[in-house]
């Protein structure tokens, strides 16, 4: 202790929350639960943990983001504690919210449904437990700054996508509609997209080309100050 100072004694509490971004193709998704227990039994709330005294905070969160996924190496970045006073009923809980991003596919669909959770439309997120809400706005905002730097929204698409579906999702995380020839021109510039020799049959997209991310290449530019602008 310092000098003059009385000893303290601690009781506050660390959770750690994960707003998960999911793409299916057509549209971007939040993964949340319902509540179980006390405090706000049925309300939706993201998937959270809270974090024991002899527990790292990264090793909770990977463990939190595999439950969820299944999957352990994707896109984690811490967003920033949010510590107000009354935000749990229960007691002061500080929350370290985070969020990741991963490729929504059946099989991680199955798995979210097994576990009576859902992925919610990212323009119809319900009213959340705790302050929750302001958590996702938080998440959509950080995602935002980062598909203009950073190629992170390939990462929310399939292995094989067409324009048309990485559009979609741009203009979602971005809260905007894109001129369709300009959104090609700034893709094809970026020297990140590759042409496969595949093609989407479906009835909605006849015969679209398909394409993939070029992340060796991303690599390699990345090393020599290559900076993504969109």
């Amino acid at each position: 202790m310092f000098p003059g100072e009385k000893e303290i004694y601690f009781n506050v509490a660390i959770s750690v929350s994960l707003v998960l971004f999911g793409f299916d193709g057509e549209k971007l998704r939040i993964l949340l639960r319902k509540k179980k227990r006390e405090p706000f039994p049925g309300a939706w709330l993201l998937p959270s943990m809270y974090i024991k005294s002899d527990e790292g905070i990264d090793s909770k969160v990977g463990k939190l983001v595999f439950v969820h996924t299944q999957k352990e190496h994707i896109f984690v970045e811490q967003l920033k504690a949010f510590a107000k006073v009354f935000r749990n009923p229960l007691g002061r809980v500080v929350n370290i919210a985070y969020y990741a991003t991963v490729k929504l596919d059946d099989k991680l669909w199955e798995h979210s449904k097994d576990r009576g959770e859902e992925w919610i439309e990212y323009s119809k997120i319900p009213d959340l437990a705790f302050d929750h809400n302001e958590i996702i706005d938080y998440a959509k905002e950080r995602l935002k700054r980062r598909v203009k730097r950073r190629p992170i929204g390939f990462y929310l698409l399939p292995e094989h996508f067409t324009i048309s579906q990485l559009q979609k999702l741009y203009e979602t995380a971005l809260n905007r509609e894109m001129d369709k020839r300009n959104f090609r021109k700034k893709i094809f510039n970026s020297q990140l997209i590759v042409e496969t020799d595949l093609t989407d049959n479906s009835a909605s997209r006849k015969s679209a080309k398909l394409y993939k991310f070029d992340e060796e290449k991303y690599e390699k530019l990345s090393s020599k100050g290559y900076d993504f602008l969109f």
